[in-house]
C-alpha cells in the first residue's frame, strides 16, 4: 500500500483538478465518506448526539459537509468553529437547515455537550499542522475540552477527519495536545506519519478513501506500506527437488570475546528463514561456549585479535571464503576496534567483488563503517546497511533526535549516501534505496526492543539474499517477518520478557501462517 507525504498528496489533489475535479467535489467526497464512517461506527444515528469540530480551513469543510450528511440521515449535530468560519457554501447549506455553526463567545459552553455526545468528529486542522498548538488558543481550548469529555462514562466516541489534529502527517510526531481517535478516516492514500512511532499511537482503526485522485498520479508515490500480500508473493520458491545449495550459502562474519552469541543468533536465523547452509567465521576461542547453541553450522575459525574479536587480517582469509557464499553477514559481535575498521575497510570490496556485494552490513560493523573517510566509496551497490537509530546517526553525521524526527528521510539520505539499501530499525522500521523508493513496516512492537534482536534480522536478510532476492525486496520481507513473529509472540509475552533467540524459533511457523492466504 502506497503512503505520501503532504506534499505529495498536495499534488495528487492538483493531478485531479487538472484532470476535471473541483476542490467542491472533492471536500464533497471527503465529507460523505467521513459521515458514513462515522454512520457505520455507532451503528445508528437516530437520535445520536455528535459534535463535529471545524476548523478554519479545508480539513474544517470537509467537517461541515459530514455535518450536513449526519443531519439530513437522522442524527442530532452540534457544529463547532473554535476559530470561526469564512462563509462558503458548505456553512450556507448548513445554514438552509438551521443548523447553527456556534463561533465565539457560544463556544465554551458548545464544547461542554461533548461530554454527552456519542461521538466527536475532529475536523481541525488534518494535515495543516504547521506549528505547535497552543494552550490557550481556540484550537488547543476545544482538543482540552475534548480531552475532558473522554473521561465521562460513558466517553464518546473520536472520529479524526484526515489526521488527528496535531499530528505530523510526514514525520509521525504528535504534539501535547492531540486527541487520540478511535478511526481516522484519511484520503487518497495514507499519510507517512501515520505509521511512525507516535503517529500509529493515535490514529486508532485507518479507513483509507477515494476521493477522486487518478490512480497514475497515486502509482507515482515511492513509498510504501509492507502488507502480508506483498509478502506472500515475495517469499522465495521453495522446490520440491530441491538440495541445500537451492537455497543458499551464507557466511556469518562476527564474534568477540565480549559478544560471544550474536554471530551464532545471526546464523540461527538465517537457518530459520531458509538458508540451505551458514557459516560462521569467528575468533577461534569462542568457539566452544557458542558451538552447541549453533549445530547446524559449519565454522571458519580465526585468530584473534588481543581485544578477542577478529583481526583486520582475517579479511585475507575471508576473501578466500567469499566465492564459495551467495551471501554474508558482518557485524554481529564484532566489537568496536580498530581491528574492526581494518577488517570492514578491506572486507566490503572483496565482497562487492566477490559476491556481487550482497552482504548485510550490521552492529559494529556499521559503527566502523561510520568512522572510514571512504566509507561510502567502499561500499557495495547491494549491500543492506542495518543500524539502529543511534547507529544512523553516526553513519549521517547527525543527532540521534534528527534522525528520528524524520526516520523516511534519513533512511533515504544515507541510503543515497551509501549507494545501497538502508534499514532503519525501530518502531515502523523503514527500508530506503539508493534511488529514493522506501517501505515502512506496519508494526512498532516494543518487545522486540531486547538484546539480539538486530542480530537475528541480520541473518534473516541474510539468507533472503542468498536465496536470490534483490537487497530491497530481501530486506522488506526480513523486515516484516521480524515484526511479524513479534506481534505473534506479543499476543503471549506481552510487551517484554522475549529473548532473541526465539524469535528465529518461532520464524517458520509464522511463515507458513502468513503464507496461507
Amino acid at each position: 500500500m502506497k503512503l505520501v507525504t503532504v506534499e505529495e498528496m498536495r499534488a495528487m489533489e492538483r493531478a485531479a483538478i487538472e484532470a476535471g475535479a473541483t476542490e467542491a467535489q472533492l471536500m464533497e467526497e471527503a465529507g460523505l465518506a467521513s459521515a458514513q464512517e462515522a454512520w457505520m461506527l455507532l451503528g445508528t444515528l437516530e437520535g445520536r448526539q455528535i459534535v463535529v469540530l471545524a476548523g478554519p480551513g479545508n480539513n474544517g469543510g470537509d467537517g461541515l459537509v459530514a455535518a450536513r450528511h449526519l443531519y439530513d440521515w437522522g442524527a442530532e449535530v452540534t457544529v463547532v468553529a473554535p476559530r470561526g468560519r469564512v462563509e462558503d457554501s458548505n456553512l450556507a447549506e448548513l445554514t438552509a437547515r438551521e443548523l447553527v455553526v456556534v463561533e465565539g463567545d457560544d463556544v465554551p459552553a458548545a464544547l461542554a455537550r461533548m461530554a454527552d455526545a456519542d461521538l466527536v468528529m475532529d475536523a481541525l486542522l488534518g494535515v495543516g499542522k504547521a506549528r505547535p498548538l497552543e494552550t490557550g488558543e481556540p484550537i488547543g481550548v476545544a482538543l482540552a475540552a475534548l480531552a475532558g469529555a473522554l473521561r465521562a462514562s460513558p466517553a464518546p466516541k473520536v472520529l479524526a477527519i484526515d489526521l488527528p489534529t496535531g499530528l505530523d502527517a510526514d514525520g509521525g510526531g504528535v504534539d501535547a495536545l492531540t486527541v487520540p481517535a478511535d478511526v481516522t478516516v484519511t484520503f487518497g492514500l495514507p499519510k507517512v506519519g501515520m505509521y511512525q512511532a507516535m503517529g500509529s499511537g493515535v490514529v486508532g482503526r485507518v479507513q483509507v478513501v477515494d476521493i477522486g485522485i487518478p490512480p497514475e498520479a497515486m502509482e507515482a508515490a515511492s513509498l510504501e506500506l509492507i502488507t502480508s500480500r506483498w509478502v506472500r508473493e515475495a517469499l522465495p520458491a521453495r522446490p520440491e527437488d530441491a538440495n541445500k545449495g537451492t537455497f543458499g550459502r551464507v557466511l556469518v562474519a562476527g564474534g568477540c570475546s565480549r559478544y560471544r552469541g550474536a554471530p551464532a543468533l545471526a546464523a540461527t536465523a538465517a537457518y530459520r528463514a531458509g538458508a540451505g547452509l551458514v557459516t560462521i567465521a569467528c575468533p577461534e576461542p569462542i568457539i566452544a561456549s557458542i558451538g552447541a547453541g549453533a549445530a547446524e553450522a559449519t565454522w571458519l575459525p580465526q585468530e584473534a585479535a588481543d581485544d578477542g574479536g577478529l583481526t583486520g587480517e582475517a579479511a585475507v582469509a575471508l576473501r578466500r571464503e567469499w566465492p564459495a557464499f551467495d551471501a554474508g553477514v558482518v557485524g554481529p559481535g564484532l566489537g568496536h576496534t580498530g581491528e574492526t575498521r581494518a577488517l570492514v575497510w578491506a572486507l566490503l570490496p572483496d565482497a562487492a567483488e566477490d559476491i556481487g556485494g550482497r552482504v548485510v552490513v550490521d552492529a559494529d560493523a556499521l559503527n566502523a563503517l561510520a568512522a572510514l573517510e571512504d566509507g561510502a566509496e567502499r561500499t557495495p551497490a547491494s549491500a543492506v546497511l542495518t543500524p539502529h537509530p543511534g547507529e544512523m546517526a553516526r553513519l549521517l553525521g547527525s543527532g540521534v533526535a534528527e534522525v528520528q524526527n524524520n526516520r523516511v528521510g534519513a533512511a533515504r539520505e544515507a541510503a543515497g549516501r551509501y549507494g545501497c539499501v538502508v534499514v532503519l530499525k525501530g518502531a515502523h522500521t523503514v527500508v530506503a534505496d539508493a534511488a529514493g523508493r522506501a517501505r515502512i513496516s506496519p508494526f512498532a512492537n516494543p518487545l522486540l526492543a531486547t538484546a539480539g534482536s538486530g542480530d537475528v534480522l541480520a541473518g534473516m536478510i541474510g539468507a533472503y539474499l542468498g536465496q536470490g532476492l534483490d537487497s530491497f525486496d530481501a530486506a522488506s520481507l526480513g523486515v516484516y517477518l521480524h515484526a511479524a513473529v513479534g506481534e505473534a509472540l506479543r499476543a503471549e509475552y506481552g510487551d517484554s520478557g522475549l529473548l532473541a533467540g526465539e524469535i528465529a524459533a518461532r520464524l517458520p511457523g509464522v511463515v507458513r501462517e502468513v503464507a496461507t492466504p
